[in-house]
């Protein structure tokens, strides 16, 4: 008789738990379990067994902090041996940012770790998590991905591929520059070609230090100097959300004086897109060509989430500036197309 899966279930908190309250809907402690064991699909002899870790407090997503990433991070590698794989239950807001955080920070995962979560709550008649918990908990179980990914509503995407998309549609997450890892209908169909391969070694749990690191998006008008305060030696890291492949206005060269201080105070910066689609291509504009000169690093098809994410990951790890930046430039989980 084939021994059944062992999955274990970490639940931050987040849509899919909550209940109705004074002030709407929060997360409630220690009801969670009650209705998962409510679930009759949840025992079915075809699913794997499973457990319960629960977070305290349960927190929505928009709280969600490196000590939170660190503590999902945790709760992984202190039980990895004892499990087949691993559901992660969280809020979709920032899902897409703690799925990229964990695929860096677990070195060597060679089991699924899945994220999802609900845009209904389960406590709702119209709930969208149980499906999402269900099927989650059969590709966590089913040996075929070796990677941290994000399962939503028919669609199983890399996790440092995913952005939200919508906060009112089921379908809330997508992976623009990468295929989908599986669609799921009546069978789960995995795409083999695009699943990672799977890790050799034991797994290694890098967790992330409490680093300045900030995001700046482009708009038109922009007025560079205002930013000019927060640029300092202070910030270890910067996301630019650019126009189209790496784009900036030129506004009489008013941002590359403020970047190249950055960059000489050691601050890495990273190039990233505002389109869903496509990837920086720093040079190919007269207008990008000047963050070239500066020492941006481009993040070519990046999510920003990725960038911000691997930012983390590369500064607690200790590494110089010159290896930050050659590391930004290389694919480690799958996160770029080279």
């Amino acid at each position: 008789m084939t021994q059944k899966k062992r999955i274990r279930i970490i639940y931050t908190g987040g849509t899919i738990g909550m209940v109705p309250g004074e002030n709407g809907f929060a997360p409630d402690s220690g009801s969670f379990l009650r209705t998962l064991q409510s679930i009759p699909e949840l025992s079915h002899p075809d699913m794997p067994d499973w457990d319960l870790v629960e977070f305290d407090p349960l927190l929505d997503s928009s709280d969600i902090t490196v000590r939170e990433w660190n503590m999902i991070g945790r709760a992984i590698a202190e039980r990895y041996d004892d499990y087949d794989g691993f559901v992660v239950l969280h809020g979709t807001d920032t899902m897409a940012y703690s799925a990229s955080a964990l695929s860096f920070m677990l070195e060597g995962l060679n089991k699924p770790v899945v994220y999802t979560g609900a845009q209904i709550p389960l406590c709702q008649l119209r709930s969208d998590g149980r499906d999402n918990l269900i099927t989650a908990m059969a590709i966590a179980a089913s040996g075929r991905v070796h990677e941290v990914c994000l399962y939503f509503h028919g669609a199983l995407l890399r996790g440092n591929r995913s952005t939200k998309l919508s906060s009112d549609r089921f379908t809330a997450f997508e992976s623009p520059n990468a295929p989908h890892l599986a669609d799921v209908g009546i069978v789960i169909q995995y795409n083999d070609a695009a699943i990672l391969p799977p890790c050799e070694g034991p797994l290694h749990l890098q967790e992330f230090r409490e680093i300045p690191i900030g995001v700046l998006k482009i708009f038109p008008g922009i007025q560079f100097d205002l930013f000019a305060s927060i640029m300092t030696e202070r910030l270890r890291g910067v996301v630019l959300e650019t126009f189209g492949a790496g784009n900036i206005p030129s506004y009489g060269q008013a941002l590359l004086p403020i970047i190249d201080k950055a960059y000489h105070s050691g601050t890495i910066i990273t190039v990233c897109s505002q389109c869903l689609q496509g990837t920086v291509s720093l040079g190919a504009y007269a207008v990008s060509q000047p963050l070239q000169e500066v020492g941006a690093v481009s993040g070519r098809d990046m999510t920003t989430e990725a960038a911000v994410t691997k930012l983390y990951y590369l500064f607690s790890r200790d590494l110089t500036t010159g290896e930050i930046k050659a590391e930004m430039s290389r694919c480690l989980r799958g996160e770029m197309t080279l």
